[in-house]
């Protein structure tokens, strides 16, 4: 197939200069038994309802997460998403809405951007929000490079307990920044503060916590926040999950520089695994300000006295000189981010806080109930959230898994697929007592 932005002798060439001979190479790296060589199996010459029949009953193969009692976490929730969320996003003014290029006659996006920017402060306790970012990976390696930028070092504590999948898009940003990265391992669900006291010296820039972290655990927040401040150069980088923070004491608390997360919690449902949305704040300083990604608006007066919305500050690269910009992030998710503003206004800080009482509640009263079960312990079941580990004894893990999913119970995250021992459990305010009580006699006759 021919590309109009160019022609094959020039397609060739860019193939060739990155090392491949053909544009399929490009896609090698999809497995083969996920991919369709052959063309679709779809008879010719067939009616539009008659393609539009076959479709639907190809798609009933397929079950929603609504068709299952789902405890899946890791990073992606399934919690309940307000009614008026889809009746309010889906007004042509925000649904169509793009990148507001002429923002100032955008004043509606503005505002519903500057209040989702309000929020994020007042939940993170932080004084600046941007405008969002694409996802909470992103978001955090974001964080981390901004982090080095401002304490010119380059040496950056990453524990294990931070997400898998975090840890990997944070490295992969900082391997053109030629960032050195240090691994702390964990051994009991949380990271010693001591690793982390050991490994900063004047080369460390950057220590990364996630809150709460992986497995659902806290880490030692306040002791490791006096060792990072014992150096005034290092910039501490908190992860955190804000349906949690509800719950949970601020970021800020803990001396935080820069927070970010994954706010698809916030109203935002699953939608078979994205559009995220990333969120990023950090302390009201003129320097970090300088240093953050995206864009932010503001509030201020016309010439008349009259209130209204603008862009502050875009420092990413189609608004300033390139080797001037903090990032090359293109957009904002500003529709996820009106739909977690929407979330966060009809919650409010009590609703909020029921949320996150209601997993935890839940949480450990499954977890409890399964820890009594023979051939069954979870591992942390004296420091967690609303997620936890598993631990199967006399059977294997993804057994258990197997069995349960032809009852259409979703158990949890195989943690095998990092290389680990047990499946991350995760209870929402979803979940009925009832769907607690049968999972727990499922496991029981297993």
């Amino acid at each position: 197939m021919d590309y109009i932005s160019n022609t094959p002798a020039e397609r060739n060439k860019m193939l060739k200069e990155i090392g491949l001979e053909a544009v399929e190479d490009l896609f090698k790296m999809i497995p083969k038994e996920v991919k369709a060589d052959e063309q679709l199996n779809i008879e010719s010459g067939i009616s539009e309802l008659e393609l539009m029949r076959k479709a639907q009953l190809t798609a009933k193969k397929n079950k929603s997460i609504d068709q299952q009692i789902s405890f899946l976490g890791a990073g992606a929730y399934d919690h309940y998403v307000p009614g008026i969320i889809d009746a309010l996003i889906s007004r042509s003014e925000f649904y169509t809405a793009y990148t507001p290029y002429q923002a100032e006659l955008s004043q509606g996006t503005l505002e519903a951007i500057y209040e989702y920017q309000s929020m994020i402060c007042d939940l993170t306790g932080m004084g600046i929000t941007n405008a969002s970012m694409l996802d909470g990976a992103s978001a955090a390696a974001e964080a981390v490079a901004m982090g080095a930028r401002i304490s010119r070092r380059s040496k950056v504590l990453l524990p294990d307990t931070i997400n898998p999948a975090y840890r990997e898009v944070i490295k992969t940003y900082g391997a053109g920044a030629e960032l050195e990265f240090i691994n702390l391992n964990s051994e009991q669900e949380i990271i010693d503060p001591s690793l982390i006291e050991k490994e900063i010296d004047a080369s460390t820039g950057v220590v990364v916590l996630q809150y709460p972290n992986f497995y659902g655990s806290i880490e030692k927040m306040e002791e490791i926040s006096k060792i990072i401040n014992e150096d005034k150069k290092v910039v501490f980088v908190i992860i955190a999950n804000p349906i949690l923070l509800g719950l949970l004491k601020p970021p800020a608390e803990f001396g935080a520089d820069i927070v970010v997360g994954e706010a698809q919690s916030l109203g935002n449902g699953l939608n078979y695994g994205g559009p995220n949305l990333g969120f990023m704040a950090c302390k009201d300083d003129r320097k970090m300000l300088r240093q953050l990604p995206g864009r932010i608006v503001g509030k201020t007066k016309d010439v008349e006295g009259k209130e209204g919305f603008v862009l502050t500050l875009q420092t990413r690269e189609q608004h300033i000189r390139r080797e001037k910009a903090t990032s090359n992030i293109c957009t904002n998710e500003a529709l996820n981010a009106l739909m977690a503003t929407i979330y966060l206004s009809t919650m409010g800080k009590t609703g909020l806080r029921e949320v996150g009482e209601q997993c935890y509640h839940k949480s450990h009263y499954l977890a409890k109930k399964i820890d009594q079960l023979p051939g069954y312990e979870v591992a942390n079941k004296d420091n967690f959230i609303h997620e936890f580990i598993l631990k199967v004894k006399n059977k294997k893990s993804n057994e258990v898994l197997k069995k349960l999913i032809q009852q259409d119970i979703l158990l949890g995250f195989d943690l095998k697929r990092i290389g680990q021992e047990g499946i991350l459990v995760c209870v929402t305010e979803k979940r009925t007592k009832a769907e607690l009580d049968k999972l727990i006699e499922k496991l029981e006759v297993l």
